[in-house]
């Protein structure tokens, strides 16, 4: 949770270019007619990865609290395995994609159900694009912009009450580290000076479509 006004410095090594999206494993009836028939490949070049385990997605919206009140901006929604769920929680849901397969996915997804209208899609990239106002954050982001996101959400106004973030293990590592620890670096002190870090989850890499190992961190 956000806890000061004061604006981070942003990580000079941090790439500002196109991110991505979700993960999974066994799927229940349910899970596979959300899905459809959705064969898309993950773009590698960007950094994309799906979740493919609806467990993992429940597990992750749980831990976020969504609130029936919430507007959600989700970064990264890929084929929208979570971007449904999150619809079907909150008031509403901004998504924010750069892929426009994705986007076009994420459309049909929604197309003639009562979530449809409570979806708003942006397309673009999620460093460079304005965001909207927001309640809370949920993003599946790839390793090069992860420093990136994570400095612009640190310096969002009007402030937002938490950010749900998969991010790779040793990034999500970086962020939570203490004083004296290894990892204990620019990143883990510009973070922890603005906001509460807490590891909330770990996600093996089978429960990933072009899997890096992520890490679940708040």
């Amino acid at each position: 949770m956000p806890k000061s006004s004061r604006s981070p410095r942003r990580d000079a090594k941090g790439p500002t270019q196109p991110y991505s999206s979700a993960p999974v494993k066994q799927e229940s009836k349910q899970w596979k007619a959300t899905q459809g028939s959705n064969l898309i490949a993950p773009n590698t070049g960007i950094g994309q990865h799906f979740l493919k385990n609806p467990a993992i997605v429940t597990s992750i919206i749980q831990k976020a609290g969504v609130k029936s009140t919430d507007i959600v901006l989700e970064i990264g929604p890929g084929t929208g395995n979570m971007t449904v769920p999150l619809l079907q929680k909150s008031k509403s849901v901004v998504a924010l994609e750069y892929d426009s397969r994705m986007v076009r996915e994420v459309l049909k997804r929604v197309q003639n159900t009562p979530e449809e209208h409570k979806l708003q899609i942006i397309q673009g990239d999620a460093i460079q694009t304005k965001w909207p106002f927001f309640d809370l954050c949920v993003a599946n982001i790839p390793y090069q912009i992860s420093s990136a996101i994570v400095f612009k959400l640190l310096a969002h106004r009007p402030m937002f009450r938490c950010a749900v973030l998969m991010v790779q293990e040793e990034f999500a590592l970086r962020l939570s580290a203490r004083p004296g620890e290894a990892l204990y670096c620019r990143l883990s002190v510009n973070t922890q000076l603005l906001a509460k870090v807490d590891q909330l989850l770990k996600v093996g890499k089978v429960r990933l479509r072009s899997p890096s190992q992520p890490g679940i961190a708040r």
